[in-house]
């Protein structure tokens, strides 16, 4: 009798263990589901590119996106992450966001009044320590990443976790931006290098 009751208890224990390990796998591939997000994009691939672009900005608050007043979003960003993601993004007054934006928001993004961002512009806040031989790309880490009043981000740029452009600052097109751009500066290259002073 005594043995059977343990064989229910171990039975029991494994299958709180396997449940438990289900629940554990379920939430961790879900977590990068965001449902408003897809709706989102549903409802705007009815408004063609360049088309509607303060439309889309008022499409991104009734989201619960914090998108400022007067912003243009020429084409809806492609926007992902694990979590709350809109409570992550932050747009000011007047940004033009250009087509094709990629918006990593694993933490967070803070895009100032009068920001512009051309086409194809990604923001990445999401990278991974150095592993060891085995696996290079080890745990995973986030930065936030700030873009102040004024700076004009070129096309194709590429933005590294835990940067900062300064106000009023430029990062030409095709830029990889690896470290922090000080207030009124011209940046570009591969990485991005100090050019001039504006």
């Amino acid at each position: 009798m005594a043995h059977t009751q343990q064989d229910s208890a171990d039975a029991h224990n494994e299958i709180t263990r396997l449940a438990l390990r289900f629940g554990q796998i379920a939430y961790d591939e879900t977590r990068a589901f965001q449902p408003r997000i897809l709706l989102l994009q549903f409802v705007t691939t009815l408004v063609p590119p360049y088309v509607g672009g303060r439309l889309r900005s008022f499409l991104m608050r009734l989201a619960g996106l914090r998108i400022g007043k007067h912003t243009t979003i020429m084409g809806l960003p492609r926007m992902y992450g694990k979590g709350s993601i809109h409570r992550r993004l932050s747009v000011g007054d007047y940004v033009v966001m250009n087509i094709g934006c990629h918006l990593d928001l694993n933490d967070s993004i803070m895009i100032a009044a009068r920001v512009s961002l051309g086409q194809e512009v990604i923001i990445l806040t999401t990278s991974h320590r150095i592993g060891d031989s085995k696996q290079r790309a080890g745990k995973g880490t986030t930065m936030p990443v700030t873009i102040n009043t004024g700076a004009w981000i070129g096309a194709r740029a590429l933005i590294l976790p835990g940067v900062t452009i300064g106000a009023g600052s430029i990062v030409g097109a095709g830029a990889v931006v690896t470290k922090d751009i000080p207030p009124n500066m011209l940046a570009a290259g591969v990485p991005a290098r100090i050019l001039r002073a504006l």
